[in-house]
């Protein structure tokens, strides 16, 4: 006997939960549906702090932030402990970057300012600085953990229901609705059926989508950024990009980011450097290449961090070739996918995004749109840690 609803989601990550607030909310009846546990360290949403992170330049990425910041406030007035940590990005390196986030901001409003390298050095002794430095005051970290427990209280709170330990065997769409096969923790296949299904897998999107969903070049990675132990424990520290001219990326790699990590260090970060992976048969450890690089920036641009000192932690990126996120609509089914790496603050947004497009109120903005629907054409983005 199948199970009937009318939403599916297919991932109980921060964008399938995100999605599944948005709906609920909205009165929908959704089954979420998720292979794995609570908090597992399989994929790109879990651990304790990601950067919120506005450094951005172009205008679309800008108006998801605005919005999504306003949802995080909305969704953290009903918890008892902050979702977000606003103690101030600094983003360096590449004059023609910087400048151009800066000047985006201005515009924009925001509140941001431009300092010398004996400034930010003033604020933050535990940092080395070169060329105008970004300092966006409304930014800094969001607690991750605390997040997808928040969500899914909301959710759930709304209507959700959630089954976890239950792995997608079949997607079958037609134009009227959308079956899915589960096989549940107990081993048995049942279905579910739906008016339509937001697929939101992470680094199972391309498998559970191919034949389905002409996506874009889905690259998944396994990356490895470290918590480092600061010298002093009294220093302050903000959270922080550091952006190399091509040149520079020729050399080191990836851009850096990084943030503090209450409890757990400074996490300092390589953005989207890591190895190509099967998202089910991890290593779990970084490239003795990538811990070198991390180890010599973390040795040449933070003196008050022990280079010696990192502990490693592993995520996913699934990276699209611009960087840019997939969201759109084909036929009964919803797709999100290619998350680059820097998708996480943005995802309350993202989550209502996909509710109105699996609705049918409004399609995605047309720059995260599939080929086939929008323009498609690739853009930088800011770094962000996985």
């Amino acid at each position: 006997m199948g199970t009937q609803t009318d939403h599916i989601i297919v991932g109980g990550g921060i964008m399938g939960l995100s999605a599944a607030w948005q709906l609920a909310e909205r009165g929908a009846r959704v089954h979420l549906i998720e292979q794995l546990d609570r908090h597992h360290a399989r994929g790109a949403s879990h651990g304790s702090t990601r950067n919120i992170n506005n450094a951005y330049h172009e205008e679309f990425y800008l108006d998801l932030f605005d919005e999504a910041f306003a949802l995080w406030r909305e969704l953290e007035a009903g918890v008892s402990a902050p979702l977000l940590g606003l103690h101030g990005l600094v983003t360096q390196g590449d004059e023609t970057v910087v400048l151009a986030a800066h000047d985006a901001l201005v515009a924009r409003g925001a509140d941001v300012a431009l300092l010398t390298p004996a400034e930010a050095s003033e604020r933050w002794a535990g940092m080395r600085f070169a060329g105008p430095v970004l300092l966006s005051r409304q930014a800094g970290i969001g607690y991750a953990a605390r997040a997808l427990d928040a969500l899914e209280a909301a959710a759930v709170s709304a209507g959700v229901t959630i089954e976890r330990h239950a792995r997608v065997r079949g997607i079958n769409p037609s134009t009227e609705r959308v079956r899915i096969e589960v096989e549940g923790a107990d081993g048995a296949v049942r279905t579910v059926d739906a008016e339509g299904a937001i697929v939101a897998a992470g680094a199972w999107s391309k498998p559970l989508l191919e034949g389905l969903v002409e996506l874009p070049e889905l690259t998944v990675t396994e990356e490895h950024p470290a918590h480092f132990t600061p010298r002093d424990p009294a220093v302050l520290w903000p959270s922080f990009n550091h952006m190399f001219t091509p040149a520079e990326l020729d050399v080191r790699g990836g851009n850096v980011y990084g943030m503090p990590s209450p409890g757990e260090g400074v996490k300092v970060g390589l953005h989207a450097v890591g190895h190509v992976v099967d998202p089910d048969q991890r290593t779990f450890a970084a490239t003795r290449e990538v811990r070198a690089a991390v180890r010599e920036h973390v040795a040449e641009w933070f003196p008050g961090i022990d280079p010696d000192t990192g502990v490693e932690i592993s995520c996913t990126y699934t990276s699209t070739p611009s960087g840019r996120f997939v969201l759109d609509r084909v036929g009964r089914l919803t797709v999100a996918a290619g998350f680059s790496g820097h998708g996480y603050k943005f995802a309350p947004a993202i989550g209502r995004i996909l509710a109105d497009s699996a609705t049918g109120v409004a399609p995605p903005p047309e720059k995260f749109r599939l080929p086939a629907h929008g323009t498609g054409t690739p853009e930088g983005s800011s770094p962000e840690q996985p």
